[in-house]
């Protein structure tokens, strides 16, 4: 299924999601609260253990005082500081399962794995509500200040994250990625942007970009049918169809890329009706640091085969004292 742009155009496609005049004053003003957030973190061991690694259930305290869950895996009887990896999941569910980490910690890398709040995972979102929401998360606070959008909290957990794992004793600041897919993808792109110490960003069909584009096309069965349902229940004659796109660009990634200092590795399929390769190019267009596009397009939404073996290689240099 072919829906999209050809590849042509994709190439030199910049979104047409509008960005708010203070986008830049509106992240500034969230990294400076941020500033004031404590970097402590808890620690409880895992049931889950490995020869290979540790594994401990981690807490921190994000914006507004939420408790946000992770996953932390390091290598067992690691002497000097190695390479450290967040690591973000997709929409509506967790940081998966600990075994997915173990291959990695292997080699020397410490793994921050974070729940989202209000999730799948044990992260609360008690700004509004305590346990799962499910979904909705795209345009909750729309009708409230921007700086009630679900997803800008979440950004900032992400910094938080990085910020916690950078401080590590046996974590080197300066060899630090991130990763993720769909809602992780998006959430890598975002942390890479605002914690300029992301090295290396590997993001796969990231979610997250150009609302407006996505809407447009229709997407109905998609994390973005959010938006189309939001006007059929709440706004059905559009009265406010600008201010809805305006308040969404504050947590547009297309927004965020050009801010990016990381090296980015981002794989996008051709045949994805969930993100849109539209949306997604509407992003990586405008990224200016060292960037490469992996192109699949037998592929949608879906695992890629091989993929895995390249982001594998993407983040070997961090490897490297």
């Amino acid at each position: 299924m072919k829906f999209d742009m050809p590849l042509s155009d994709l190439q030199q496609y910049q979104g047409i999601n509008p960005k708010p005049d203070d986008f830049d004053a509106y992240w500034a003003a969230g990294l400076k609260e941020l500033q004031a957030q404590s970097l402590d973190y808890e620690l409880i061991p895992a049931s889950f253990q490995s020869k290979a690694a540790e594994c401990f259930h981690l807490y921190f305290t994000g914006v507004g005082g939420a408790r946000i869950h992770g996953q932390l895996v390091r290598p067992k009887g690691q002497t000097i500081p190695g390479p450290g990896l967040l690591w973000f999941h997709g929409y509506h569910v967790n940081s998966g399962d600990w075994m997915d980490k173990i291959g990695y910690a292997a080699e020397g890398y410490t793994i921050l794995a974070m729940d989202c709040r209000g999730q799948g995972g044990l992260s609360e979102d008690n700004l509004q509500v305590k346990g799962t929401t499910l979904k909705g998360h795209i345009i909750r606070g729309i009708e409230e200040a921007p700086e009630k959008l679900y997803y800008r909290n979440v950004y900032l957990d992400t910094v938080q994250a990085a910020r916690i794992l950078c401080s590590m004793e046996n974590v080197d600041e300066n060899r630090v990625g991130a990763y993720g897919a769909s809602q992780g993808g998006a959430l890598a792109i975002a942390c890479a942007s605002l914690e300029p110490r992301i090295k290396k960003t590997a993001a796969v069909y990231p979610f997250l970009s150009d609302f407006k584009r996505a809407w447009e096309l229709d997407i109905t069965n998609s994390a973005y049918e959010e938006i189309h349902y939001y006007f059929k229940f709440i706004d059905p004659n559009h009265e406010h169809e600008e201010e809805v796109f305006q308040k969404l660009g504050y947590i547009d990634i297309q927004h965020l890329a050009d801010r990016i200092k990381a090296n980015v590795l981002w794989a996008v399929g051709m045949e994805d009706a969930i993100c849109p390769p539209s949306t997604q190019f509407a992003a990586y267009n405008k990224i200016q640091s060292d960037k490469n596009m992996l192109i699949y397009y037998e592929y949608g939404h879906e695992y890629i085969r091989t993929l895995g073996d390249k982001v594998h290689d993407f983040f070997a240099d961090l490897l490297e004292e």
